[in-house]
């Protein structure tokens, strides 16, 4: 719970035998560990590898069920894997789509951008044979909608998902669009799938699932490069964002203009109301800052106010790839700015950067900052650094004052109720006590807050 809660860990993190926490859970016989997995977005669908594998490792009757009950999609799992979320219903539900793949008579919407910026070979079909067509209708016998609808969520997801009758229908197409690394892992995934089910008699893989290694920057290295194309000519160089510039001629087909002290940023509202319920609403007509949309290139324009482009700029990489190169000297204004446009995952990107700002002048604000914004890691991060500095910050005048201010929110308090701040304090000065020489210096440190406490007049 702690590594998930408080320290953003990936449920579905592998290691070196390709084995996740849910597997080793279901393995060991840990019931209630394996239903906190799921809650929290553990995958195990049925008749896939990692479904069967724990299903057939599970230690108990209890555990069995409970995977047969699954249900992929939970709040918490949503709430954790924003990014990976807003992907999948961007391709779901065609939220501002500009093209529609015609495959055998069945409709796939998609996004000219998101195509053309993961694949060579759309990229170069949008430019040539299908330029200017809203509609493309494929109706060559080899292509397979089944396959096409895995492909397309390989392309916007990173992720596959495919019955085993259609994964040659998938290597023919990644084959045709030149997705190697696809390729690549399709081939690996049957050859891994096979000795499974060759070792593990009873067990039944319909469905082959391709997933990105932990920490795989493809995906969002990739949608990061929308991001540099939208960015006006005056602003571009090196940003320390991306590996390689944007490409020469490439089209990203923005259609939005955001005005940000007179530079233009040329973006996509799918992103952007995808993203934030803030630019949904302000593309979506229901507030415009108090102007009309101009036009800017043949595109709706929007004068954002309050905000440089340098803030904006790491705005812009976040929405379109969930990760900005963000220095602590900056986070505090793109905090604010996270907060007003609605970026949740922006505010904890600013709190991880604020975080390495942390000494002994500057612990007490950082903590301020976190209780106002909310960031419940952040505001974790500094009570456990006070707790290691706690000597010298009983002889500062903001630490005292802060403990002065929490003593005084807490409601109708009576004299022996506890203080939270003061409480987060000792059980990090409690929890780094593991020898017998740490409980002597751990004393010192309580015994220098309570003297505090008693000196001001507090008794808790």
């Amino acid at each position: 719970r702690y590594l998930l809660e408080q320290r953003d860990v990936e449920v579905n993190v592998r290691d070196k035998w390709d084995s996740t926490p849910l597997y080793y859970a279901c393995l060991c016989g840990h019931e209630e560990l394996v239903l906190y997995l799921l809650a929290n977005g553990a995958r195990c669908e049925a008749n896939t590898f990692d479904g069967e594998r724990c299903l057939y490792g599970a230690l108990s009757d209890p555990i069995r069920r409970a995977l047969r009950d699954y249900k992929q999609v939970t709040a918490s799992c949503r709430r954790r894997d924003y990014y990976d979320d807003f992907l999948q219903r961007l391709l779901e539900q065609g939220i501002h789509s500009d093209v529609v793949f015609v495959v055998h008579g069945k409709p796939f919407r998609a996004h000219r951008c998101v195509l053309g910026v993961r694949s060579a070979y759309f990229a170069n079909m949008l430019d040539t044979k299908w330029k200017g067509k809203n509609v493309v209708v494929l109706r060559h016998p080899l292509i397979n909608p089944m396959a096409f609808g895995a492909l397309l969520q390989y392309l916007y997801t990173g992720r596959l998902d495919v019955g085993v009758e259609h994964v040659s229908d998938c290597e023919r197409l990644a084959k045709q669009c030149q997705l190697w690394d696809l390729l690549s892992d399709l081939e690996a995934k049957c050859e891994k799938v096979s000795e499974f089910v060759a070792s593990k008699p009873g067990t039944c893989v319909k469905v082959l699932t391709i997933e990105p290694p932990p920490a795989d920057p493809r995906l969002r290295e990739d949608m990061a490069l929308l991001a540099d194309c939208a960015l006006p000519p005056e602003l571009r160089g090196d940003l320390g964002e991306l590996p390689f510039p944007c490409p020469d001629g490439f089209n990203s087909c923005p259609d939005v203009c955001f005005r940000v002290e007179g530079c233009s940023f040329l973006c996509h509202k799918a992103f952007f109301c995808g993203r934030s319920d803030y630019f949904r609403a302000l593309l979506d007509d229901h507030f415009r800052e108090n102007e009309e949309l101009e036009a800017s290139g043949g595109l709706p324009a929007i004068t954002l106010h309050g905000i440089s482009p340098d803030v904006f700029t790491h705005v812009l990489y976040y929405i379109y790839s969930d990760h900005t190169e963000l220095p602590p000297e900056a986070a505090y204004d793109v905090l604010s700015v996270a907060d007003m446009y609605l970026l949740p995952g922006l505010k904890r990107l600013c709190g991880r950067s604020l975080a390495q700002l942390l000494d002994e002048d500057s612990v007490v604000g950082v903590w301020r900052v976190a209780k106002l914004f909310r960031l419940a890691r952040l505001e974790d991060q500094c009570t456990e650094y006070m707790a290691k500095v706690i000597e010298k910050l009983v002889e500062r005048e903001d630490f005292v004052e802060a403990v002065r201010e929490e003593a005084a929110a807490v409601a109708a308090r009576q004299e022996t109720d506890s203080i939270p701040l003061v409480d987060d304090i000792r059980f990090h000065v409690a929890s780094t006590v593991q020898t017998y020489s740490a409980i002597e210096e751990a004393q010192q440190r309580l015994r220098a807050l309570e003297d505090l406490l008693v000196s001001i007049g507090l008794d808790c």
